[in-house]
């Protein structure tokens, strides 16, 4: 009994320890990527492929996803509101949801899944293959030339998705709320921009994302750069990405909403 539970313990300290040793892992190359900005600034045409196939590819999914997730919120919160006689407010609803929460939060749910998976298994395979070290080889440094530029197209990346997410959800909406079920156009319009402050919705949204697009780009390259160089390495890689991504976002948000509200 006493020697499971001491297995029990010592996997458990190991697995603690790992944990601890990946997270300082991720934030020593998180700065060795600061200090390497100004580098991959100078090679501007390979941030700006990278933000094509960060950004860009992705606008599908993003803008579909917006317009659904619009069309769904106008529908439940018109039937919401209605039992309250605020029917007519149906616009700030709409808008105050996507542009302070499911924007920032869904865009970056879906840059994970799409382009934060392409990543870990571009820059995977790229180990696997050799290709860092022969750089290294070379006297060229992978995280002035590989690491760096990724990071930034997503950090650069992510705001613009999300804002597009916002307008295209405020546009769903609209097209539920306004032909469909009848509300007001002028009512709908009116009271949205008289209730969206710019500082506190707009503004804190922007900064969600900012943030968000630092979290999922970095846990996307440090997964990529630290999977081991098999298959099955990049495979679990590409998993781990998904999932951390995806609970720092959820993470961030409710830390990054607690302060905002307080302030």
């Amino acid at each position: 009994m006493f020697d499971r539970i001491g297995k029990a313990l010592s996997g458990t300290g190991h697995r603690i320890i790992d944990r601890i040793w990946r997270f300082g892992s991720a934030a020593r190359m998180f700065v060795y990527v600061l200090l390497s900005s100004a580098d991959s600034f100078k090679r501007i045409r390979i941030v700006t492929k990278e933000i094509y196939s960060t950004g860009v590819l992705s606008l599908v999914i993003i803008l579909v996803s917006a317009f659904f997730v619009g069309m769904v919120l106008a529908l439940q919160g018109y039937n919401t509101l209605q039992k309250y006689g605020s029917s007519e407010a149906i616009g700030v609803l709409v808008a105050l949801a996507l542009v302070r929460e499911l924007g920032p939060v869904v865009t970056a749910l879906l840059f994970a899944g799409r382009a934060g998976t392409a990543i870990t298994a571009e820059i995977g395979l790229m180990k696997t293959t050799e290709q860092l070290s022969a750089m290294e080889m070379m006297a060229v440094s992978p995280i002035s030339r590989v690491i760096a530029p990724r990071f930034w197209a997503g950090v650069i990346s992510m705001p613009i998705l999300a804002a597009l997410f916002s307008m295209v959800g405020i546009l769903g909406g609209y097209l539920v709320a306004v032909p469909i079920i009848g509300v007001d156009s002028g009512a709908f319009w009116s009271q949205m921009q008289a209730n969206v402050d710019f500082r506190d919705d707009i503004v804190n949204g922007i900064i969600k994302s900012v943030v968000f697009g630092v979290a999922c780009s970095m846990i996307a390259l440090f997964e990529g750069y630290d999977a081991p160089p098999t298959a099955e390495g990049v495979s679990r890689a590409t998993t781990r990405t998904v999932v951390n991504s995806s609970l720092a976002v959820l993470g961030l948000d409710f830390i990054l909403t607690s302060f905002m509200i307080h302030t």
